[in-house]
């Protein structure tokens, strides 16, 4: 049986991975040494790699279905709201059926976070 799927997301350095997962989303961190994280919050996790040889080829859409997305909002809108995706930085009702908003960090990687 499979349980999740954990997604490796490249940066050029870790901190900038852990701006957007731990500053932002509010991870906390599993494992670190200097290439790599985990992170993990409320049972999502993700692998936060050091590469810039792969951060330069691979900017990733990471979609995150959540039970409570209006205090998940509130919450990244109130610790950084400069990180709200611009086309996405409220919540919207999306024409199938789920609602969504999103954040972007600097190195575009894009978090969608969707209720249905």
């Amino acid at each position: 049986m499979m349980l999740r799927l954990i997604p490796k997301v490249f940066y050029d350095t870790l901190e900038e991975g852990l701006d957007l997962f731990v500053n932002c989303l509010g991870f906390e961190i599993r494992y670190r040494d200097e290439d790599l994280a985990v992170v993990e919050r409320d049972g999502a996790k993700a692998y936060v790699v050091a590469s810039p040889e792969y951060a330069a080829k691979d900017r990733p859409e990471i979609a995150i279905e959540t039970e409570n997305i209006h205090a998940l909002y509130d919450e990244i809108k109130a610790r950084r709201p400069g990180m709200l995706h611009p086309n996405g930085n409220v919540i919207q009702k999306k024409p199938w059926g789920a609602l969504e908003f999103a954040v972007l960090d600097t190195s575009t990687v894009c978090v969608i976070f969707r209720q249905w």
